[in-house]
């Protein structure tokens, strides 16, 4: 497993153990690897609200906007339990803003980090809506 990787999987299963899922009990980690080389990470926060939660693969995107990344390179996801942990729906699309149309490495991982699937945003979001579709 190549370093870059390796340090993805531990920033995302670290981050999952900061979440606070005290509602589902599904804590989330995410890590992103930006176009500036740094590795930016965030947990799931969720509020007794529901709809007021965050999901861990935002906060990982508002990390990067708020450091020096502009756009992403690979994106990890490290769930719960042995089972894959895809994005929902709506972090796809706010994934996809940042990773392009052609798609960068999506790999999730379980609570340990032993990787459970490898894919891409662009097979997560096929026929995506994006920027370009603005024009």
């Amino acid at each position: 497993m190549a370093i870059e990787l390796k340090q993805l999987i531990e920033a995302a299963v670290a981050a999952r153990g900061r979440a606070y899922a005290k509602y589902s009990n599904h804590p989330v980690g995410a890590a992103i690897l930006a176009d500036d080389g740094n590795i930016y990470a965030g947990c799931n926060v969720e509020n007794a609200a529901y709809p007021l939660s965050f999901c861990a693969e935002a906060n990982a995107i508002g990390t990067m906007m708020m450091g020096q990344g502009k756009a992403i390179r690979h994106i990890v996801i490290a769930g719960p339990g042995e089972h894959v942990c895809t994005p929902c729906g709506g972090c796809r699309q706010q994934i996809r803003e940042f990773a392009g149309k052609a798609g960068v490495p999506v790999t999730i991982v379980d609570r340990d980090g032993t990787v459970l699937l490898e894919t891409t945003t662009a097979e997560l979001l096929p026929h995506s809506f994006g920027p370009e579709n603005l024009s």
